[in-house]
């Protein structure tokens, strides 16, 4: 009798850890599933369609706006050389988005040229060699006019002539 009653506890035995088991497959399996559905769908791949487009009479009629140019005066200034005279001469044009911002543009002019000229001053001749000397003058007087002459926004500053002696 003892040995059937053992050969019964060892077949509860095997019988818990298969129910639990089962238990775990049944609760694991929907949570899965549910995770990977809340995934899927937050990630955007499932995500409702976009509403579609405004009608065709409400959408803005694009603006043709021509750039303006503002001839700047010339601008002569000694360069930063220690132990010999180095000047440089430019010859420019600012490009602003229109009418208005060449207004701002005009207003701000002394304030922009004491801005570019105080930059020049402290170049050194080496820094001014080759076009990315040239590009890099053009990226530092494109935010001085900014600075200059905002809200106004200026796209560019073009070149007409630049002489570094």
């Amino acid at each position: 009798m003892a040995a059937a009653k053992g050969e019964e506890e060892a077949g509860e035995a095997e019988a818990k850890p298969r129910g639990s088991k089962k238990k775990l497959l049944l609760l694991a399996v929907p949570l899965l599933l549910v995770g990977a559905g809340a995934g899927v769908w937050f990630s955007g791949i499932l995500s409702p369609a976009p509403p579609p487009p405004p009608a065709a009479e409400a959408e803005p009629q694009p603006v043709n706006r021509q750039p303006v140019f503002v001839n700047m005066p010339d601008i002569t200034a000694n360069l930063n050389a220690p132990g010999r005279r180095a000047f440089i001469r430019v010859k420019s044009q600012v490009e602003v988005a229109g009418p208005a911002d060449a207004a701002a543009l005009q207003a701000a002019m002394p304030r922009l040229v004491d801005l570019f000229t105080t930059y020049l001053r402290e170049v050194r001749p080496e820094e001014l060699r080759g076009s990315a000397g040239t590009h890099r003058l053009r990226e530092e007087l494109i935010a001085r006019a900014n600075i200059a002459a905002a809200p106004a926004r200026v796209t560019d500053v073009l070149f007409t002539e630049i002489l570094v002696q």
